[in-house]
């Protein structure tokens, strides 16, 4: 089947009659268009090779609360594999954005470099990529897949030895996060994650605790400049039934020390949301970094797609007026889809979640709400549900030069036969 590829005069078209269908309710479909071209999305680069990496120019498996189920045929190999499907997968999304990298994706000749001995010069060919399609990168230390994590805990562990190897890498990064944001002149986000924790109930909470505090306290005595933003991710579950970053502890770390919070949707109770805590968090820290991820129970690693989690997170955003108070990241791993797919399902899922969020005429709904016109508020919610948001994106899609509708599947297409299905 070949997708659909509609002219430019049809989409031209329906997006004038679009912009005067909002226009009825007070929203310029241009100046949201606008708004949206300058919201930056961090791709991450690990669903393009089953988060592997490429330590001593091999991949290998990924361990430590890692899912990666599937081995659809066609992953990246090497970094020069994964930046050319990262740009075809780019080639297919509106707009410029960032990619997101782990430490295991090094570059060193065959050499071996252990994780406390990476360099910026192990980095310089991902510079000079990101300079060459004029893009920015963030960056994060790898706590997993690695012999001195495999006792499940890193920062926190009660080896001395492991602990200082852990913390060297975590200082290692910050300093090729420094690298990345004199070269390419912009912020570069540098995201501490870790696996540590048990499955089980644990004897002593305390102790991990207030180890991994004295970790990340001589991680983060060095002091870079404002564009390099530290930031600690925490998560409800991992390897059991106790984590030792968890959540709290990673809000409290992040108020204390003045670093970035990052809240991942896919790290929280089931009954619990990210676009619900977004308002407090805002309310006592200047920027947080979100992770859009998919959760389905207790697993978040599923391509984001368009549902409710995302258009509420969105909302959010946008009625809460934080566009400029959040880093925006794509963080998920499916191995049994085609990987570039998956990239561009969650990066165009996101910008039209934010697309939609942009037309609402959301200081209308907040003056009904304040004035307890809650019928006529919720009615004109539902009223805009209908309206003819996907015209605005198509427009989108074409003003950015890049397949409208389902048409960029006709491309995914091509390049997996051409490229994806000679890899071994």
């Amino acid at each position: 089947m070949k997708y659909p590829n509609y002219s430019d005069a049809l989409i031209e078209k329906r997006y004038a009659d679009a912009r005067e269908i909002y226009d009825d309710f007070g929203i310029n479909t241009d100046t949201v268009l606008r708004k949206l071209d300058k919201i930056r999305i961090s791709m991450h680069c690990w669903q393009g090779d089953d988060a592997r990496g490429f330590e001593c120019g091999e991949s290998k498996p990924p361990t430590g609360g890692i899912p990666a189920a599937g081995s659809k045929p066609g992953r990246a190999r090497n970094a020069d594999e994964l930046r050319q499907d990262a740009e075809k997968a780019f080639s297919l999304i509106p707009g410029k954005h960032r990619f997101n990298l782990h430490a295991v994706y090094l570059e060193t000749g065959g050499k071996s470099v252990d994780r406390d001995e990476i360099e910026p010069e192990h980095f310089a060919r991902w510079a000079d990529w990101a300079k060459s399609l004029r893009i920015q990168l963030d960056f994060n230390p790898t706590f997993f897949s690695h012999p001195k994590s495999a006792s499940g805990f890193t920062l926190s562990s009660p080896d001395k030895a492991v602990r200082k190897f852990w913390i060297e890498h975590a200082k290692r990064c910050r300093f090729v996060a420094e690298y990345f944001s004199k070269e390419l002149n912009s912020v570069v986000i540098c995201n501490t994650w870790i696996p540590d924790g048990v499955r089980d109930f644990p004897a002593d909470r305390w102790n991990p605790r207030e180890i991994l505090i004295d970790s990340l306290d001589e991680i983060f005595r060095k002091k870079y400049g404002s564009k390099v933003k530290d930031s600690v991710e925490g998560k409800l579950f991992g390897s059991g039934e106790y984590v030792v970053g968890s959540n709290d502890f990673c809000l409290s770390y992040a108020l204390t020390r003045k670093k970035l919070l990052c809240m991942d949707m896919g790290h929280c109770h089931p009954a619990e949301a990210v676009h619900d805590k977004l308002s407090t968090v805002l309310a006592f820290m200047p920027e947080v970094l979100l992770h859009i991820s998919r959760q389905i129970r207790r697993d978040s690693g599923h391509v984001v797609i368009l549902n409710d989690d995302l258009e509420n997170l969105a909302r959010e955003i946008v009625r809460g007026r934080a566009i400029g108070e959040v880093y925006l990241a794509t963080d998920f791993l499916d191995t049994s889809v085609n990987r570039i797919g998956a990239w561009v399902i969650g990066m165009r899922s996101t910008q039209k979640a934010l697309l939609n969020a942009l037309l609402e005429p959301a200081a209308v709904y907040r003056s009904l709400e304040r004035d307890g016109r809650k019928a006529e508020m919720l009615a004109l919610m539902e009223e805009m549900k209908s309206l003819p948001a996907g015209a605005v994106w198509d427009y989108f899609c074409l003003k950015h030069n890049v397949p409208v509708s389902v048409a960029w599947l006709n491309d995914l297409r091509a390049y997996e036969q051409s490229v994806l299905s000679k890899r071994n």
